[in-house]
């Protein structure tokens, strides 16, 4: 009776995995590919430097946040545009540019950092220029 039970539970064991192999993972693959979850934000994603006004906007807040918060008493100069500018869509944004220190007692130097930022008001830009719709996500290359 012993060898019965034992050779059910390898049957169904056997079963099991063939129907999840053969059946629910081709179906889970299927829906993972679909549009299913899918998230359609209207913020397109680039993998090329681009120039568009969120990007500009993006790029005025990450300065903004650089002279308030990382270099407060230091007297610093932007570069006019970017080194590179890029939408990671969903209204999130890799800004990578250089600024110019200028220490009191020291030589002036530049120094070039990424700024990672997101837009927090998605598709209404009638707050774009706001510093409180956007979020820093974190500043790389500046030591303070």
């Amino acid at each position: 009776m012993d060898k019965k039970k034992i050779l059910i539970l390898v049957i169904g064991i056997i079963a099991l995995l063939s129907l999840q192999a053969k059946v629910v993972m081709p179906l889970i693959y299927d829906i993972a590919a679909s549009d299913l979850f899918l998230e359609d934000t209207g913020s397109e994603k680039n993998r090329i430097s681009s120039s568009t006004s969120m990007t500009d906007n993006a790029f005025e807040q990450c300065n903004l946040y650089i002279t308030t918060e990382t270099f407060p008493d230091s007297p610093i100069t932007f570069s006019e545009k970017p080194i590179g500018a890029f939408a990671l869509g969903n209204y999130e944004f890799i800004i990578n540019s250089e600024l110019e220190i200028s220490p009191p007692d020291e030589a002036a130097y530049t120094q070039k950092y990424a700024c990672k930022i997101k837009y927090l008001n998605k598709d209404d830009l009638s707050n774009i220029s706001n510093p409180e719709s956007w979020s820093i996500s974190g500043i790389s290359g500046l030591d303070s």
